[in-house]
């Protein structure tokens, strides 16, 4: 028999906090399954955005939470990156939060402008190869996912396009879609809209599968790079030391919000992935990508400056 504390869990509002503005793809994703699992959960959940550092400040103020189930932490591929971008982070990555679950992802997109002397992925690689360094991309900041997930790509396909770092996503699309860069990884959530109206041409998609919204774009990975994944994932982390109980509670109550039909309608039409993964399932993603990103960092010498 669980103690009076657990069984009485939740008993006042949940803070789910967001290291992004409002607005974003995973702010939104964010209030979309949490209003759900709310329902389930029989409580509310108050939406805490503390965007900044990268995602450092908001996981800093999880860390240093109560363990006690009311403030849990929405976070993203940063909480991977930075450990291997930042020297010194004010929190311990893998030892101050654990994981509860894995909700969802947005998968990237690789995107080009209309002009862009290539049309397919493969026409990419091979103008690419045959004009190494003559072509750029833009990226939302030094660290970001946009840019890791790029230059994974480019070490995987053995090609040199240069990076340009731009203060946040939109003047990084805006200078595509005015042709000073070439390419971007983007998600179909923000360059869908552009795709439909010929503005931008979509290359190949960075998931496992297929987009159902572009079934005529391949993946990365049958393009020519197998296994080759860049996707915005979206999970539930909880301070370190919370209790079992209250981890297995939220973590239904957010895998089942979203597997609902009425949540899974509405996020995959903007062309976002349902996951639902528990938290060990989660904790061995997390584990694993801590390496990569840190083995590519060092490789290629990726800074956050």
């Amino acid at each position: 028999m669980g103690s009076p504390a657990l069984a009485e869990y939740p008993d006042r509002p949940i803070h789910l906090v967001i290291p992004f503005p409002p607005g974003g793809t995973v702010d939104v994703v964010a209030r979309v399954v949490a209003a759900r699992a709310a329902d389930l959960l029989k409580a509310s959940i108050v939406m805490d955005n503390k965007p900044g550092a990268g995602g450092s400040i908001a996981t800093d103020a999880v860390a240093k939470a109560q363990p006690d189930g009311y403030t849990l932490l929405y976070t993203t591929p940063s909480h991977t990156i930075n450990p291997a971008i930042y020297k010194k982070l004010p929190f311990d990555t893998e030892k101050d939060l654990i994981p509860v679950a894995l909700v969802a992802a947005a998968p990237e997109l690789l995107v080009a402008h209309p002009a862009a002397p290539f049309n397919t992925f493969a026409e990419f690689i091979a103008y690419a190869k045959a004009n190494p360094g003559k072509l750029n991309y833009s990226h939302a900041g030094n660290g970001t996912l946009p840019h890791i997930t790029m230059e994974l790509l480019l070490r995987r396909a053995r090609i040199q396009v240069v990076p340009v770092a731009y203060k946040g996503a939109a003047p990084a699309m805006n200078d595509l879609l005015a042709g000073v860069v070439q390419l971007k990884l983007d998600t179909y959530a923000t360059s869908g809209q552009m795709i439909s109206a010929n503005r931008l041409k979509a290359l190949a998609v960075a998931s496992r599968q297929r987009l159902a919204q572009l079934p005529n774009v391949p993946t990365v990975a049958e393009s020519g790079l197998p296994g080759y994944e860049g996707s915005l994932w979206m999970g539930v982390m909880a301070p370190a030391g919370t209790p079992a109980a209250i981890v297995d509670r939220v973590g239904r109550a957010f895998i089942t919000a979203v597997k609902s039909p009425e949540v899974r309608e509405r996020l995959t039409r903007d062309g976002v992935e349902i996951i639902g993964n528990d938290a060990a399932s989660f904790g061995a993603q997390i584990k694993a990508e801590l390496k990569q990103w840190s083995d590519l960092v060092r490789d290629a010498k990726i800074t956050a400056d």
